[in-house]
């Protein structure tokens, strides 16, 4: 009975049900859809965002369980994840295969149950984990790409939250690049971190494969581009959509350096975001930015339209 017992709470354990909080990255999608066409939230609007939420989390939680098994080998090398089910051989191919199929075709039978739209794009995230994860494509092997192509759930995600409110429509290309080049920064902080709590690039690249191209400076120059990319873009959205965001700027500029600082600590919970909870006081001041944007929605502050105007200020000579 016991074993049952921990088999079962192994299958649930590949699912990564901890990393479900990820799928936040949807309610900035929901909330520009809201605010761009002055929709309110009634009680049906919570309940098809709740049923999106879930959907989202299940073929997230579809990614999950395939990454796991194809990554049970190299996974024996991490000093952290060789504790994984998978590593410790309690899951088999058959339970996997049918937890990825059950996990997926939930997920897009609620998204369907939404709008088509949605559904797509709940498509496109369990395609991206078939190419981040199987070969021959396993773009997670690859240098640059890996990020770049683990990061794109970023602006999925931010899709899928939009398109719970708008479905006829799709979310400007500033925002959508800004989202996906805010992810590469966290994901190649994340690698960042990785590779140096492993501390051997031999063993690091045993665990994954573009480590054998990476090195500590590679990592921490690409997250630099990556978070000057995200701001540019983020920039661009900004003034041409609503300028009082300006105004939160400086606020997102430190979020991005308090992340990077969290990086470059011993064992650091960049790692694994599903522990960020553990940085309180980071965890209190994305709090705080949310509410800050939040508020910004809905203040106008015309006197901030001179940092767009194309002429001249006049000094009165």
């Amino acid at each position: 009975m016991t074993d049952f017992r921990d088999r079962v709470r192994a299958q649930v354990a590949i699912a990564r049900p901890d990393h479900w909080f990820k799928n936040v990255f949807m309610l900035p999608g929901t909330a520009l859809a809201m605010a761009l066409t002055q929709k309110g939230v009634g009680l049906a609007e919570a309940i098809t965002l709740l049923a999106g939420i879930v959907a989202t989390c299940l073929v997230a939680s579809a990614n999950y369980t395939i990454n796991e098994w194809l990554d049970a080998v190299s996974d024996r090398h991490h000093p952290v994840k060789k504790e994984r089910p998978a590593v410790a051989g309690l899951v088999g191919a058959t339970g996997v295969y049918v937890q990825w199929a059950a996990l997926a075709v939930l997920g897009l039978l609620i998204g369907m149950k939404i709008n088509g739209v949605f559904a797509a794009f709940l498509a496109l995230l369990l395609f991206m984990g078939v190419l981040y994860n199987v070969k021959p494509f396993r773009t997670k092997d690859r240098q640059f790409l890996d990020v770049l192509s683990e990061s794109v759930n970023n602006p999925i995600r931010f899709m899928l939250g939009w398109a719970i409110i708008l479905d006829n429509a799709l979310p400007p290309s500033s925002v959508i690049i800004a989202y996906w080049m805010g992810g590469a920064f966290l994901m190649a902080t994340k690698r960042y971190a990785e590779y140096r709590f492993i501390g051997d690039a031999e063993r690091a690249g045993a665990y994954r494969r573009s480590f054998r191209f990476y090195t500590e400076q590679s990592l921490l120059l690409s997250a630099f581009f990556y978070g000057l990319s995200s701001a540019f873009f983020l920039g661009v959205f900004l003034i041409k959509y609503r300028v009082e965001f300006l105004l939160a700027i400086p606020f997102l500029a430190f979020l991005f350096t308090w992340y990077l600082k969290i990086g470059m600590n011993s064992d650091s919970a960049a790692q694994r975001p599903e522990r960020l909870y553990r940085e309180k006081k980071f965890v209190a001041y994305v709090f705080f930015l949310a509410v800050l944007i939040g508020i910004l929605f809905f203040i106008d502050m015309p006197w901030l339209n001179f940092l767009t105007d194309t002429h001249f200020i006049s000094l009165g000579k």
